[in-house]
């Protein structure tokens, strides 16, 4: 992740939760008193963030804060397992407690869904991928969190990659004229993606040259059918509603590419506290 990007959004956090100060904390400590903690897994998952990110809250609310035992991002870890400690002005740590753990929680939840979704096809050469479904301003942290569980990026933003979408034909008239502009304008050396929903979209993309066809929403039957048609000429990317309990059968159908949107938009946080060493 860009480092300095990622400060900009914790100072950001850090402001929206502190508002104008902190009236308990600030109110019964001096800045003199120190202390300790330690980060916990309240439960099983696959961890993501800790020393890439939530460590980098406490150090931003005060470089003089100490982070030590920092588990790896990637490890899985079980209930009452330690994730990390810190030490230091009683204050500040806990001004950062909670924008850490919450981060720490949104991301661990992410990487612990792609992981089990990836789970679902290792036996396939195929790709777990996210989709641009993410919460604004989190996107860098939770495409990271994607990479952590096992998956792989798609664009990060619309400047990435040429993909035309179901609107992008519809305002523009056709498969056939959309490509045709594009090619007009873009460099020789960017792909193009379009994405389908009937068979006969997907002999169009093939009249035309492109070179990634999305099946979106179809059901298998139909995707099947789409990839044995495409015949290995470009590269083939499945999506629309894909769940833990269909990927697998998505995977069989032959795609190269499985995109999958809940891995961002659905991923449950993981539960981690804080609790003070006394």
């Amino acid at each position: 992740m860009d480092k300095a990007a990622l400060h900009t959004l914790i100072r950001s956090f850090l402001a929206e939760d502190i508002g104008r100060g902190d009236l308990t904390s600030e109110s019964i400590f001096s800045r003199d008193d120190m202390g300790r903690a330690r980060i916990v897994a309240r439960d099983s998952f696959v961890l993501a963030g800790g020393e890439s990110v939530a460590a980098e809250v406490f150090w931003v609310q005060n470089p003089a804060i100490v982070v030590a035992d920092l588990v790896a991002d990637g490890i899985r870890v079980n209930a009452g397992e330690l994730l990390f400690t810190v030490s230091g002005p009683v204050v500040d740590l806990l001004k950062a407690e909670r924008v850490a753990l919450n981060l720490l929680q949104r991301l661990s939840g992410i990487a612990t869904l792609t992981a089990r979704f990836v789970e679902q096809v290792q036996s396939l050469p195929v790709r777990i991928t996210d989709t641009r479904k993410t919460t604004p301003g989190l996107r860098m942290l939770e495409k990271y969190a994607v990479g952590v569980g096992g998956g792989y990026n798609h664009r990060f933003n619309l400047a990435d990659g040429i993909l035309v979408k179901d609107n992008h034909i519809a305002a523009c008239g056709s498969i056939a004229k959309a490509v045709s502009l594009l090619r007009r304008k873009i460099p020789h050396t960017l792909r193009i993606e379009v994405e389908t929903d009937t068979l006969e979209q997907v002999r169009e993309c093939l009249a035309y040259g492109v070179d990634i066809i999305m099946l979106d929403n179809m059901d298998i039957a139909m995707m099947t059918e789409a990839v044995r048609l495409i015949d290995h000429r470009v590269l083939v990317e499945a999506s629309g509603g894909i769940t833990l309990e269909s990927v697998l059968a998505v995977a069989r159908s032959g795609v190269d590419i499985v995109s999958v949107g809940a891995l961002t938009h659905s991923a449950p946080s993981c539960d981690i506290g804080m609790d003070w060493i006394v």
